[in-house]
């Protein structure tokens, strides 16, 4: 007997019933990461005016297949499907059925969408034949049982710096609100020259995902903020995520004991593996988690070109962007904060 076609669903935003069984089946597929839930849809569609295509595969009455899309428009950088933006995994996840419809409607989707391309951010290389991003590459960890050995693991210069802050008597505690972390993450991407998202996506990511997402700041011995990072839980994981620093921070050596102590809670918690995220290679924030003792491990974002003979490159390390990096490092942080929402928006 032939099996039977596949059909491919369309998440409705207001269907919550539908969206918890998705919920449930991510937090059960092995494959699946915190960037398949389904909470991404209100916040992409809500932060980012973004059409989101969350579509999904289901066999006897139970969901066995997701792949959360989204359209992204920009004038400037061009009309791209995504999967998904602002996130450093996606892709189709389930059984292999379902991944090869959803991912068969997805590029039939693009091209209907008049879209330039299609980009899938795999975790593995599914398409030899599509071209890839070599540029990011992702830090992953166990996280040990025992407090001391977690620290013992640490390398020993970067030991020294986690040592240094504890010494100086800096202290974390979580952040009821998202206010303190918003201004240290603002100020840090504005002395890098590039725009920072609004303050209203990460009170989104706290509204939506609620004790899954987590501020922790660190602040000097007088309480003065000196460091804060924004961290996603899913199944016995910890990701830092978004962070910001104050310039104090360097000679504190409060960066490195932000994650120390995120670390240490997490170990607290019984959690397994601490995701240190994404890193472009080559990079200072490359390097700082090679010095933690982690490992890179690529990441395949793969793109299937429709209207465009090569991937894009909307990132800072592109060349032809460093003027405009300048030019944002002058830029009025008040001024700053308000255009950047308009601006990233479009890059995901």
């Amino acid at each position: 007997m032939t099996a039977p076609a596949v059909t491919i669903h369309r998440l409705d935003p207001a269907d919550r019933t539908t969206a918890q069984r998705w919920d449930e089946f991510v937090l059960a597929c092995p494959q699946a990461t915190f960037f398949h839930r389904s909470g991404w849809q209100r916040v992409v569609r809500e932060a980012f005016r973004h059409d989101t295509y969350f579509l999904f595969t289901e066999s006897a009455g139970r969901i066995d297949g997701v792949l959360p899309l989204a359209q992204v428009k920009s004038w400037l950088f061009g009309h791209s499907l995504v999967g998904l933006p602002f996130a450093v995994y996606g892709g189709a996840v389930g059984s292999p059925e379902a991944v090869a419809a959803l991912e068969a409607h997805a590029r039939q989707l693009g091209q209907t969408l008049g879209a330039d391309h299609l980009e899938l951010r795999n975790t593995i290389r599914r398409h030899d034949d599509w071209p890839i991003q070599d540029l990011y590459v992702t830090f992953r960890k166990a996280i040990l049982p025992e407090e001391e050995a977690n620290m013992l693991a640490i390398p020993r210069k970067q030991r020294a710096m986690v040592r240094k802050g504890i010494k100086l008597g800096l202290t974390g505690a979580l952040d009821r609100d998202i206010e303190r972390f918003f201004g240290l993450y603002a100020d840090n991407v504005h002395r890098h020259g590039t725009p920072a998202l609004s303050k209203r996506y990460f009170q989104l990511l706290r509204d939506e995902f609620g004790s899954d997402c987590e501020v922790l700041t660190v602040c000097d011995a007088g309480g003065q903020p000196l460091s804060s990072v924004l961290s996603f839980y899913f199944r016995n994981e910890v990701l830092p995520y978004y962070a910001g620093d104050a310039v104090a921070a360097r000679e504190t050596a409060a960066n490195d004991f932000k994650y120390w102590e995120l670390m240490r809670r997490a170990c607290g918690r019984g959690l397994g593996v601490f995701d240190y995220g994404r890193s472009k290679q080559g990079t200072g924030s490359f390097a700082f988690k090679k010095n933690w003792g982690f490992e890179p491990q690529p990441l395949y974002y793969e793109y299937c070109l429709y209207r465009r003979d090569s991937i894009p490159q909307h990132n800072p390390a592109n060349a032809k962007y460093r003027l405009l990096i300048e030019t944002w490092r002058r830029m009025p942080i008040g001024l700053a904060n308000w255009l950047g929402p308009k601006v990233v928006r479009s890059l995901g």
